[in-house]
């Protein structure tokens, strides 16, 4: 319901809020609001620092803009849809949610590709975590179109969820929009949107987690026996996570105030996300819910390698991309526990598949012929197969 709140109020602001960069003085309803909650010379700033960059791609983004107020609507009525099983809607409207998500994403990357990163909005570091959520979305949002088709209801709920929740970024951008002010007055929304980076890959695929969680109440499934994150796995991952953390606070701490603001930002939603993660996978394990701790153990291993991911990713972008280091280290940050998220959801599917798989061919051992006449050659040729 929360969700929905949000998508329904964030539609009509998502849906004029280019129209002011294509003519001057349209109603734009994200404006008007943000205006009266921070102050309209806020406002006034961000518009002239966003008008050049968007100038260049008016008819992609009012695109883009349109069609994600559109998504915003849609996505309720799929996750309503789902819940109360009208397979009819949800199918019609899935479908037409997915070509909606290709289209207006399709905007998004022609305004990325017609904008060189230093000159995007907010600068390279926005413009990167940017091309990652699209990234995100179009593959998410494919994943789950291809597990519906094969008829692999578990797997296209995670991936829709995960895709629904890179698209609630924008909302959630806007919110911190209004918010973020309060807590640090002065700043710029340039300077606004680097503090909201920080952490909003993090909670978008936490959100996406957490209605997965919410939404597979089995405590088994059939196939999947063990885990995929042993002991030697979640020590070797903490192990990397520590270093991670050291180094990423070591680099925010030497940029100044700047950064300490920046690793506030990004320390709090991880700790909370990487807490709630973990008691949820020891209480899951103290049940018996086998399926439910895997799940949660695999994420909070990807979670626990985010700070790792973006250590490594920092000197790449500077060398690739001939960026400075706090814009580096800012892009690295922003990304790393939203592509680890995306691994993990990744490793779900994966091990999914392979219960499938593992059932499928105990089914067609279990229909091997065993007549007295058969034995012999089987077991001639198991005994062949282990010399060879």
């Amino acid at each position: 319901m929360a969700v929905t709140v949000v998508c329904l109020a964030y539609a009509p602001i998502a849906v004029t809020e280019i129209w002011p960069y294509a003519r001057p003085g349209a109603p734009a309803l994200g404006e008007w609001l943000l205006g009266r909650s921070v102050s309209p010379e806020f406002v006034a700033e961000a518009v002239r620092d966003r008008m050049g960059p968007y100038g260049r791609s008016l008819a992609p983004l009012i695109a883009h803009s349109v069609l994600g107020g559109l998504l915003m609507l849609l996505g309720p009525v799929q996750l309503l849809s789902a819940v109360r099983r009208r397979v009819r809607l949800h199918r019609v409207a899935g479908t037409v949610f997915a070509v909606t998500v290709y289209a207006s994403m399709a905007g998004a990357a022609l305004y990325l590709v017609r904008t060189p990163p230093a000159e995007a909005f907010s600068g390279a570091a926005f413009w990167i975590v940017l091309a990652t959520i699209l990234a995100g979305t179009v593959g998410s949002v494919t994943f789950g179109v291809l597990a519906a088709v094969r008829g692999l209801p578990d797997l296209h709920q995670r991936w829709m969820l995960l895709c629904y929740g890179f698209l609630m970024t924008a909302p959630l951008l806007r919110i911190e929009w209004g918010l973020l002010p309060t807590f640090y007055p002065g700043l710029d929304l340039a300077d606004i949107n680097r503090v909201a980076i920080m952490h909003l890959g993090a909670l978008v695929s936490f959100g996406a987690l957490l209605a997965s969680r919410a939404l597979d109440p089995r405590a088994t499934v059939p196939g999947v026996t063990g885990t995929w994150c042993p002991l030697p796995v979640r020590i070797g991952a903490h192990l990397a996570g520590a270093a991670g953390l050291v180094w990423v606070t070591v680099a925010f701490l030497d940029e100044g105030t700047a950064g300490r603001r920046l690793l506030l930002a990004y320390l709090v939603p991880y700790a909370v996300t990487y807490a709630v993660i973990a008691v949820r996978a020891a209480r899951a394990g103290a049940r018996g819910a086998d399926w439910a701790r895997e799940e949660w153990s695999l994420h909070l291993t990807a979670l626990c390698l985010a700070p790792a991911f973006s250590a490594v990713t920092v000197p790449v972008l500077e060398r690739t991309l001939g960026l400075d280091r706090l814009t580096a280290l800012v892009a690295g940050v922003g990304i790393g526990c939203g592509m680890l998220a995306y691994a993990a959801v990744t490793v779900v599917s994966l091990r999914i598949l392979h219960a499938r798989e593992v059932l499928r061919r105990q089914r067609e051992f279990a229909d091997l012929p065993t007549s007295p006449a058969n034995a012999p050659a089987a077991a001639g040729t198991t005994a062949e197969g282990v010399r060879g």
